[in-house]
């Protein structure tokens, strides 16, 4: 697989590409992907788990405990667990977040994949998704995982990011748009 420079370049990068080459040696990248993606929900959804994390007064072992205490109780695998326990030695813990997003970037290059945020100002269904997901694969060429989130902000319509495009439908933007342009 060719990782591509910006994520390999810096150093969560280089934590997060070191990790899928061991999950594909033990072909586990699937298991280690879902690991990630529940650990990093559990920190969104954590503060004190968060805070821990860049807290740069705990020491390596009492992070490393901490870390490997949450890994047990969120049911991950070994390789996962390990892999968090190099992060707590080498004191690099606050980078998880990062790491995550680089291995699941990278993880989805590998696929031929690419990860579309959609932002709605209601849930949508699964049928909108799938809809949406379509749309969005013939328009980019390549397989689409949407991952969508809530924001009642927006009023209405839709934010989709992917990679660094944006493609803005919300009425959020459209009244704001209309604002600028009536002010002259």
């Amino acid at each position: 697989m060719e990782n591509s420079a910006g994520i390999t370049a810096s150093l969560q990068g280089r934590y997060a590409s070191a990790l899928f080459d061991l999950a594909r040696e033990q072909n586990s990248v699937a298991a280690v992907e879902a690991d990630l993606d529940q650990l990093g929900e559990a920190i969104k959804g954590a503060d004190d788990l968060a805070a821990l994390l860049r807290n740069p007064k705990v020491t390596r072992e009492a992070a490393g405990k901490a870390i490997d205490g949450v890994a047990a109780l969120l049911g991950l695998s070994p390789l996962t667990r390990n892999f968090l326990g190099v992060l707590a030695g080498n004191r690099r813990l606050s980078a998880l977040p990062e790491i995550i997003r680089a291995f699941a970037a990278i993880a989805a290059a590998d696929r031929g994949e690419v990860t579309a945020e959609v932002t709605s100002a209601h849930p949508l269904s699964d049928d909108q998704l799938g809809a949406l997901g379509a749309k969005l694969q013939a328009r980019e060429g390549r397989k689409i995982k949407l991952k969508a989130s809530v924001d009642p902000e927006l009023l209405g319509g839709l934010v989709v990011h992917i990679g660094s495009t944006q493609i803005d439908s919300s009425i959020r933007t459209r009244l704001n748009t209309l604002a600028q342009a009536m002010k002259g």
